[in-house]
């Protein structure tokens, strides 16, 4: 396919895409790498697609009602989507957690997600980045609810004789969006300590 056929084709399906969206050179195969990596560049320079790391591209949301031009997908996002053209698993865990969480306002340059697939580090620019550590602990990933995952991450962060009330309050406050049937299945695979925290 010629290099114009392989950027207008590219266009047409990021065009026709929902926006923020991501985009790595392997979804326009079987087109030549050269092909699709200069198509990329010339849709970055138009202005149609913004590159977030190396390899990743976005089809960026732009928030039209307050004007303050185009939205970056988030750290999650990013992650997400390696992921799932890896087929792996991820599960954030440190600092980021806290934070998300309302549970710390320390916010990492590098946000840290354990992973059954293999460990690296993708680099965002500006000193931030994605380090995506391999696991062997599967049971992070056999939680039904997200919350859940989360609450309990942030906790054995945390550690036992270093939460402290006001924390554990913030941590009821979430629990209440987490249903009965989850709260009972995936407390189960929480440390001890922490059920006893939380019972």
């Amino acid at each position: 396919m010629a290099a114009q056929s392989v950027y207008n084709e590219i266009k047409r399906r990021v065009e026709k895409s929902k926006r923020g969206r991501l985009f790595f050179p392997d979804d326009f195969h079987p087109a030549s790498s050269d092909a699709v990596r200069s198509a990329l560049v010339r849709l970055c320079r138009a202005g149609d697609l913004m590159r977030v790391a190396q390899g990743i591209y976005c089809y960026p949301k732009v928030d039209r009602k307050w004007g303050s031009g185009i939205i970056p997908p988030s750290i999650e996002e990013i992650a997400e989507a390696i992921a799932k053209r890896d087929k792996v698993r991820i599960a954030p865990t440190g600092a980021y957690v806290l934070n998300k969480l309302g549970l710390s306002t320390q916010i990492p340059a590098n946000v840290v997600f354990v992973t059954d697939g293999s460990g690296r580090r993708v680099s965002i620019g500006k000193g931030k980045g994605i380090l995506f550590k391999h696991t062997s602990e599967m049971r992070i990933f056999a939680f039904r609810s997200t919350l859940m995952q989360l609450i309990v991450t942030a906790m054995r962060e945390i550690g036992e004789h270093n939460v402290t009330d006001e924390q554990i309050a913030v941590i009821r406050k979430h629990l209440e969006h987490v249903t009965e049937e989850d709260y009972q299945k995936d407390i189960q695979l929480a440390p001890i300590w922490v059920r006893k925290k939380l019972s």
